[in-house]
């Protein structure tokens, strides 16, 4: 651990005024597994509850399937599972984060249930584990000293592990 005094998370330049500036500092929050996750407001896209997903034969274990939302189609990845970690059970809090639609990208990420949006002011910032994967930006806590994580959403769809779903 460093020496070096914490840092808040901060995404706005100290002069920032105005409601949209403070609009991009916010970050949602959302549990997978037992872990917890941010992503920047911007690039979380829609969360949506459960819609029934068709499976993919011959396809890695962490990939969920294919869901149909109002029509477009999107591949969908078990995020708690593509992390090694015990699958999302499938439940009334479980949610898709379509999280590829701002970058040209139909993925969706299932996740455990929605924390709701965050103040990046009221995060701190941590020393990140070595091993963490290049999708990992950050690591913060909060006032209850929770450990959150921050998702670089462009990282992991860029991943070659997260694109190469077929066995």
């Amino acid at each position: 651990m460093s020496d070096a005094p914490a840092e808040p998370l901060t995404a706005l330049p100290p002069n920032a005024d105005d409601a949209d500036a403070r609009a991009a500092a916010s970050l949602i929050g959302v549990q997978s597994a037992l872990d917890f996750w941010l992503l920047d407001l911007s690039d979380s896209g829609e969360i949506v509850p459960l819609t029934p997903l068709t499976p993919v034969p011959l396809t890695r274990a962490w990939f969920a399937g294919i869901a149909n939302i109002r029509g477009n189609l999107y591949a969908v990845t078990d995020f708690s599972a593509f992390q090694g970690k015990n699958p999302t059970p499938q439940n009334s809090s479980s949610r898709f984060l379509l999280v590829g639609t701002r970058f040209g990208s139909n993925a969706a990420l299932l996740v455990t249930r929605m924390l709701g949006l965050r103040k990046a002011g009221d995060l701190t910032r941590k020393d990140a584990a070595s091993d963490d994967p290049p999708w990992v930006e950050g690591v913060y806590s909060d006032k209850d000293a929770r450990v959150w994580k921050k998702l670089n959403v462009r990282a992991l769809l860029s991943d070659k592990r997260f694109m190469e779903i077929g066995v």
